[in-house]
């Protein structure tokens, strides 16, 4: 049984960067981050995007200055590789639930699955699982739904990139999918909503999170490995194992600023950049290639920052 620490230890460090890691079945987001964040000493933080207990795979991990650029992961597309058991249907709409009906299975073909998973391909409105950490008047669904409370949940719109079944067992009514969505997607209402289609119902008996972004599967760390290092008192390798910052907006335009441009902007001042001709928001390094943070581009051309690192600050001021 694996031993979890959640008070940080006082040599908590200034540590930056992301990682990438595979979280194993049985814990929640927060205690593999708490874990983690114990393991690297670090002073702060943050996950992008909860994974519930039964699910496992990628659980991008911020720590230091890179928890301000999280927002840009939680609304990153991610891909999940997919179990459903057909049949049942589930007060959760996984394993974890109470069974709510029963019922025989049509014979189905790789065609016959392809044909009903078009209906969901592409965009539309899915309305949220009560076992979710969206709130409610304060309070996450999941914590209502667990009381016996339902409330209107309003749709979403979503979308289905990529919708692929792998398998169909016929002897176990488990079908595999890889499915590719967009932020705020729900797989396990993607799945019971498959399921009511169907005419038999379904749940999810396996999730895994493949990709984040353009983050990918044999890019992840597992905690055992962590744990190793840890042990082993090499913070230097642990540190290897991280990404940069930066790396978390890579699909913003970027910006090279002037030394003065530099200084400036990091006093708080929006600076003009000579033939900018891109809009919107942007990433900003130095000439000596820091990265410095993001800013967004004013109707008159200046730059201003908007989320600057921390050590550029100190380091002008």
């Amino acid at each position: 049984m694996r031993k979890i620490l959640m008070k940080p230890k006082k040599d908590a460090r200034f540590i930056d960067g992301i990682l990438l890691l595979d979280k194993p079945l049985g814990l929640s987001s927060n205690t593999a981050l708490q874990i983690v964040k114990r393991l690297f000493k670090a002073r702060k933080a943050g996950h992008t995007g909860s994974l519930d207990p039964l699910a496992s795979g990628m659980l991008p991990i911020c720590l230091g200055e890179c928890t301000k650029y999280s927002q840009y992961l939680l609304e990153a597309d991610k891909s999940y590789f997919v179990k459903a058991k057909l049949g049942i249907r589930t007060t959760t709409s996984d394993a974890e639930g109470e069974i709510v009906s029963d019922k025989p299975v049509p014979t189905l073909t790789h065609k016959k699955v392809d044909q009903l998973f078009d209906t969901f391909r592409g965009s539309y409105d899915q309305v949220p699982s009560m076992y979710s950490a969206l709130k409610y008047q304060g309070q996450p669904l999941y914590k209502l739904a667990r009381q016996g409370v339902v409330v209107e949940r309003k749709s979403r719109a979503i979308t289905i990139y990529q919708l692929d079944v792998t398998n169909i067992d016929l002897d176990t009514n488990i079908i595999t999918f890889i499915v590719k969505c967009s932020k705020g997607t729900y797989v396990r209402t993607l799945v019971d909503d498959f399921g009511e289609l169907l005419g038999c119902g379904a749940h999810v008996s396996e999730l895994r999170r493949l990709d984040v972004s353009a983050f990918r599967e044999e890019e992840m760390v597992t905690l055992d490995a962590l744990e190793a290092l840890a042990e082993a008192d090499d913070l230097a390798a642990m540190d290897q194992l991280l990404l940069p910052t930066d790396i978390t907006v890579k699909h913003l335009p970027k910006i090279e600023l002037s030394g003065d441009m530099a200084h400036y902007l990091c006093l708080g001042q929006p600076v003009f950049v000579p033939q900018l001709t891109i809009t919107g928001t942007v990433r900003l390094y130095s000439k000596a290639g820091d990265f410095l943070g993001v800013g967004e581009i004013l109707d008159d051309g200046r730059v201003a920052p908007k989320r600057l690192i921390q050590q550029q600050l100190t380091a002008v001021s």
